[in-house]
């Protein structure tokens, strides 16, 4: 039998030194257990010393009371650097404002400046009467208020309400020079996927950190769902590689944490040293794509109230 792989070469895993900053972004909790869940996934990943966890914002402020909850506990329970979401959906500049005046006031010194998606599915999106137009508004607003370290999306397969991909640097450029300090990026399933857009970025003038957004598949079937909204492609080879396993979630999970720590190695390999997790409040997949990155529990474990 043939390989392709040099049988002299060590482990796809074997060289790399975990010389990399990791993030991760949690949703806020609907139910008790869903919070005793998210909690539970704070406290195993924070040993990693996150650069820091984000928290995201419903569509049209419909988790804005839990968001807040939940990143103010962050900031006030443990040691981890948080950073709130916050949309232009469905309010007017100063509710906007009074919101970000509230994560300042509760010690948080970061925003993920986001547009936002329609709050009514289907519908198209429309700036809010009053309200900021667009993420590069909402980044320009947040630099009136406070110093605030802001980041900001990118897509490195488009945003689905981009005409083109020349159209969609425009908009990350100029979220950039109203004053966003990094990108991170919509999830994507082949590192050159990513490589090609950095370099496409840098080419258009951006010279801000764009952070690769690493989505470890839990349920094949919600990828797929989620992935058709947002314009992400499913390779075919995805589908074949998780076809048979709905039935089989400790197999999905080994196979799920391949095939993203398989990802995150490429990007390594690529000049990558930053990654951010979409964890969707479960800590194995991204405890075990960090290991195989070499990367170990590195700060004291936050102190979490259960």
């Amino acid at each position: 039998m043939s390989i392709d792989r040099d049988p002299s070469s060590p482990p796809l895993f074997a060289d790399v030194a975990g010389d990399i900053d990791v993030s991760f972004e949690f949703f806020p909790p609907k139910t008790e257990a869903m919070e005793k869940t998210l909690w539970e996934s704070v406290e195993t990943l924070s040993p990693f010393d996150p650069r820091f966890v984000s928290v995201t914002y419903g569509a049209g402020g419909t988790t804005r009371e839990r968001t807040h909850n939940t990143v103010a506990r962050i900031a006030r329970e443990t040691p981890i650097a948080v950073a709130a979401h916050l949309t232009c959906v469905d309010a007017t500049k100063a509710e906007i404002d009074a919101v970000a005046e509230e994560y300042w006031a509760a010690g948080v010194r970061h925003i993920v400046a986001l547009r936002g998606d329609p709050p009514r599915a289907g519908e198209k999106y429309a700036t809010h009467p009053g309200g900021y137009e667009n993420a590069a508004d909402l980044v320009a607003g947040l630099r009136k208020l406070h110093p605030f370290e802001i980041s900001v999306a990118a897509y490195p397969e488009c945003h689905p309400d981009s005409p083109d991909a020349a159209h969609d640097l425009d908009n990350l450029k100029r979220k950039i020079d109203a004053g966003a300090n990094r990108a991170i990026t919509q999830f994507f399933f082949e590192a050159d996927t990513f490589l090609r857009f950095r370099d496409a970025a840098a080419a258009a003038g951006i010279d801000a950190e764009i952070v690769p957004g690493i989505m470890p598949v839990m349920s094949f079937a919600a990828v797929q769902k989620m992935s058709a909204m947002c314009g992400t492609a499913v390779p075919g080879w995805m589908e074949r590689l998780f076809d048979g396993l709905d039935d089989r979630p400790a197999a999905r999970q080994l196979v799920s944490a391949t095939l993203a720590a398989e990802l995150c190695r490429n990007l390594y390999a690529g000049g990558v040293r930053q990654f951010h997790f979409y964890t969707l409040n479960r800590a194995e997949l991204s405890y075990a794509i960090c290991h195989l990155l070499g990367v170990r529990p590195r700060g004291a474990a936050a102190s979490v109230a259960a």
